[in-house]
């Protein structure tokens, strides 16, 4: 199974690493026919003319003849890899002329003749069944070959020579059933890079890596599976390799201390080892780190089988490394022991292990480290974590994303002045976080914490440039008062609803804000951020596409930039004043049309009849009594200057032909032999009501004051509302001597009958006259003398 894995990642990381530097493919001219896992028998036929890249990998075709391929003349790349091929004319592929990547590895393939075309930059033949590379001649033509592909059980010198003239950048060598090597043999290869499959049989690989580490400078080796193997380090020392990757190894401790203890006084610089497994016990073993060219190890996927060891034994190993930059991750490490001595590390990364708030705490000998990463451990105090790097001097950059940590309000952190880049995601950090932060960090990472909201009480981060609140829980933009110079902000994915232009007002200064995937609320409240992004849409990098409304319901989807509601429905004080000015507007219009049907008098007279109607009715029942006593409707009194209007109007309108209507006039009824007064007190007490038609004339006249006095008193004697006043014509209140002061009070208090000039209001006025002394005079057989 590992095997099956290994070959697999060989075959993939030879493609990706032979598209990458030497084809740039697909375009978007390429036309590509993919026919893999088909369980083909053969190649089809009649494939499109303009066929570039053709896949036919994991069938079952076991023949390949001329007439394939000989119309894909634009053919570029071929991939016949897992099928069944036993043998193969190269000489098939001469017309075309632009193929450049070939790939016939894992078929059967034991014999090659003919001649590739000279195009070729990418062959990959091996995992086949050559016995040997004696059929090297067929590539002596490929002038322009990047990546070769092999594998062989035999190798000798002489099968490599004619691969002296090639300028290869990458040589796939595929050993794995190796029975025989003549040594020096790899050292004849050109190449910059060598991947190694070493052999899968319990032999001793000695030979093969001394003249690996000869042959290339970039060396990567596979499948090192080996009990026990014979290591020279003094081989090692004059090496031309640079770069060494071990994959897939599986050997003793002892043996991996040997190891590295022949690449420590080699030419190697960059060491990285890949799916290690150590076998058996682990006991102490002695390791000079002196007079090392290399700067950088790496451990990936870090597999121990014994467990009843000394963890100290591991640790110091690794950490008395006299190097830049250790990284060792997937490995369960619990614990890092600090350096017994001043340490030169650079950078140390421990990703993907079980590290507690214990490690590096009262170190003091890291004090040239810049870079640490302790990201997916088992940190759970970020006041320990803080601790730990106080005598880190140098360190400048800390990743402790992917923990539990947690911060509570009274602890104390103390960090080194010179964190610049600080990563606090995926945590459970609150608000709080803060007060513990170093405020000379330029770059803060506190995604994915549990952050709802930033008080601008916090201390001032003048230094702090890009911060990072996206996936919190935050309902507003956060204050930027205490980040003066932020130039990027990251709020995306919080609950915020409607960014408020408090908040919008401190992060005016802020170049870029990522604020997408809120839940926004289209309302007027959001207003003036859609106009402000609008304005200046550079600040959000995925605006508008990102930026859509969640509530209301109705709105749910819509873009921001697409959201719009009027000016009116949000301004309260413009709504108010605009209602104030269409009332305004409104009640002028409706008093200009009065004034111009002079409708007030026309209500005026119709309220005055329908309260007439009405005291008449109240009065009903009581004036029963009285009806007796009445024998005329109304008392007329006026001037004589006025006689002709009342002779020639009031009369004839009140009284009418059917004599409903009875009027005293003294003019008819007053009785001969009677004092005057007397005549006027016996006519006010026969009559309903008391008629007075006042006019500048009336308020001459002597006899009418007498009149209107004596009708006044009986309203005030008797407690009734007999007076009627009818103003015939205005009378200027300086008009009125001041010997009449009652009818000047009348005049004020009492309500009176205008006399329309109009004849179309005439009608109502007399309507409303004969409605206020209309009464049912009862017979009486003492008839006054008219």
């Amino acid at each position: 199974m590992a095997g099956i894995l290994l070959r697999s990642f060989v075959l993939l990381s030879n493609f990706m690493f032979s598209m990458s530097y030497t084809l740039h493919l697909p375009t978007n001219t390429e036309y590509t026919a993919n026919f893999s896992h088909s369980s083909l028998l053969s190649v089809p036929k009649n494939l499109p003319l303009q066929t570039t890249i053709l896949d036919l990998q994991s069938n079952n075709i076991s023949i390949l003849v001329m007439s394939d391929f000989s119309y894909l003349l634009k053919l570029k790349v071929l991939n016949m890899s897992h099928n069944k091929l036993s043998e193969l004319d190269s000489s098939i592929f001469s017309l075309n002329k632009e193929l450049v990547y070939l790939d016939l590895s894992h078929n059967l393939l034991a014999v090659i003749y003919g001649q590739f075309i000279e195009g070729l930059q990418h062959l990959d033949l091996s995992f086949n069944h050559f016995n040997s590379l004696s059929m090297c001649e067929v590539f002596k033509n490929l002038m322009h070959l990047k990546y070769l592909g092999l594998g062989a059980a035999m190798v000798q010198k002489s099968d490599l020579k004619c691969f002296q003239s090639l300028r290869l950048h990458t040589v796939l060598l595929e050993l794995e059933n190796l029975s025989h090597y003549e040594s020096g043999s790899l050292q004849i290869l050109s190449t910059l890079k060598l991947q190694l499959v070493l052999p899968k049989k319990d032999m001793d690989p000695y030979i093969l890596l001394s003249d690996a580490v000869n042959s290339a400078q970039i060396l990567e080796l596979s499948n090192m599976n080996y009990a026990t193997t014979h290591i020279d380090a003094e081989s090692f020392t004059n090496s031309r390799v640079s770069d060494i990757t071990m994959i897939n190894v599986t050997l003793s401790w002892s043996n991996i201390v040997k190891l590295f203890q022949a690449f420590w006084k080699s030419s190697v610089q960059f060491l990285k080892v890949e799916e290690m497994t150590i076998m058996g016990a682990i006991e102490s073993e002695y390791f000079d780190y002196s007079a090392t060219l290399i700067q950088e190890v790496m451990f990936q996927n870090v597999t121990i089988t014994d467990y009843r060891f000394s963890q100290a034994d591991v640790y110091t190993f690794v950490s008395e490394m006299n190097i830049l930059s250790l990284t060792v991750t997937h490995a369960n490490v619990l614990f890092m022991l600090c350096p017994s001595k001043p340490s030169i590390f650079r950078s140390l990364k421990f990703p993907h292990n079980a590290l507690t708030d214990d490690i590096y705490q009262d170190c003091s000998n890291l004090a040239n480290l810049e870079s640490l990463m302790l990201a997916w451990n088992k940190l759970k105090k970020l006041s320990k974590v803080s601790s730990m790097t106080t005598h880190m001097i140098s360190l400048q950059n800390l990743d402790v994303s992917h923990n539990s940590l947690q911060y509570e309000t009274g602890e104390d952190c103390h960090w080194p002045e010179t964190i610049v880049n600080l990563d606090l995601s995926e945590n459970q950090l609150t608000e709080s976080v803060f007060i513990c932060l170093p405020t000379t960090v330029k770059k803060l990472d506190l995604h994915s914490n549990q952050i709802d909201h930033i008080s601008w009480e916090i201390r001032q981060f003048a230094a702090l440039e890009d911060l990072n609140l996206a996936s919190n829980r935050l309902k507003d933009l956060p204050d930027c008062r205490p980040f003066g110079n932020l130039v990027v902000m990251n709020v995306a994915k919080n609950s915020i609803q409607t960014p408020s232009p408090d908040s919008l007002y401190s992060c005016a200064t802020v170049k870029a804000i990522q604020a997408e995937h809120n839940p926004f609320q289209c309302n007027c409240d959001i207003r003036e951020f859609v106009y402000r992004e609008k304005e200046s849409s550079a600040r959000l990098p995925k605006w508008p596409e990102s930026y859509r409304c969640a509530y209301p319901e109705t709105l749910k989807g819509t873009l921001l930039q697409d959201f719009h509601i009027s000016e009116l429905s949000c301004n309260r004080s413009l709504l108010i004043v605009l209602i104030f000015l269409i009332v305004a507007i409104l009640t002028l219009s409706l008093f200009c049309l009065c004034k111009y049907m002079d409708i007030p008098w026309y209500m005026k007279m119709i309220w005055r009849w329908t309260q007439t109607k009405q005291r008449t009715k109240n009065k009903w029942s009581t004036q029963q009594n009285l009806q007796q006593n009445f024998a005329f409707h109304a008392f007329v009194s006026y001037s004589e200057h006025d006689s002709s209007w009342v002779k020639e109007f009031l009369l004839p309108n009140l009284e009418r032909e059917d004599g409903s209507i009875q009027i005293c006039q003294h003019e008819r009824n007053f009785v001969a032999g009677e004092s005057i007064v007397e005549n006027i007190i016996n006519c006010i007490d026969k009559s309903f009501k008391s008629i007075f038609v006042l006019s500048p004339n009336f308020i001459q006249s002597e006899w009418c004051h007498y009149e209107l006095y004596f009708a006044q008193h009986k309203v005030f004697t008797e407690n009734s509302d007999d007076l009627i006043l009818i103003l015939l014509e205005p009378i200027p209140k300086y008009l009125i001597p001041a010997r009449y002061h009652k009818l000047k009070a009348l005049m004020a208090r009492r309500t009176y009958l205008e006399w329309p000039k109009e004849k179309g209001k005439q009608r109502l006025f007399w309507a409303n006259l004969r409605a206020a002394i209309t009464i049912n005079l009862v017979e009486s057989d003492d008839e006054l003398i008219t």
